[in-house]
């Protein structure tokens, strides 16, 4: 069993760790992520939602997190 992460939501920079992607394409990914799940401007993105989008698997994203 995986270890629990120490949050449920994702943000930019963790995106910029996990993608090696810049600050602004990690800002246009969360919004991509809000509109395909129908959420408001400022709505949180969860861990699940981010592994859905992008295909990862969230044993190997949550190393990423701590």
């Amino acid at each position: 069993m995986n270890p629990l992460p120490n949050r449920i939501v994702i943000y930019a920079r963790d995106i910029m760790n996990i993608t090696g992607r810049r600050e602004r394409t990690a800002h246009k990914m969360l919004s991509a992520m809000r509109k395909k799940y129908n959420k408001p401007k400022h709505a949180f993105i969860t861990i699940d939602e981010f592994c859905e989008y992008t295909g990862l698997k969230e044993e190997r994203v949550y190393p990423f997190l701590r």
